[in-house]
């Protein structure tokens, strides 16, 4: 399955907490839309919130953020593994 990165720029009010919070609600809803996430990264200071997915598509992915708690992707990225 391919997979994704997602960024979310400048979100305001990031903790640690909330971008804990909001990735809990991802995994909540991801089957409904065959994604499956599997890490994020977040920069507290600049507000920025990087999440690596599974899903058939970069809209699938757009879909969970939207449902879950609708922190939309400021961009969603296909990438490739390297060995």
């Amino acid at each position: 399955m391919p997979l994704f990165i997602d960024i979310h720029r400048r979100i305001e009010g990031l903790t640690p907490d909330a971008v804990h919070a909001a990735h809990q609600q991802d995994l909540a809803v991801q089957a409904q839309f065959g994604v499956r996430f599997v890490r994020y990264w977040y920069d507290e200071r600049t507000g920025k919130v990087f999440c690596l997915s599974e899903a058939p598509n970069a809209e699938a992915v757009a879909q969970v953020h939207r449902h879950a708690h609708g922190l939309a992707a400021d961009e969603i990225v296909e990438v490739t593994e390297g060995t």
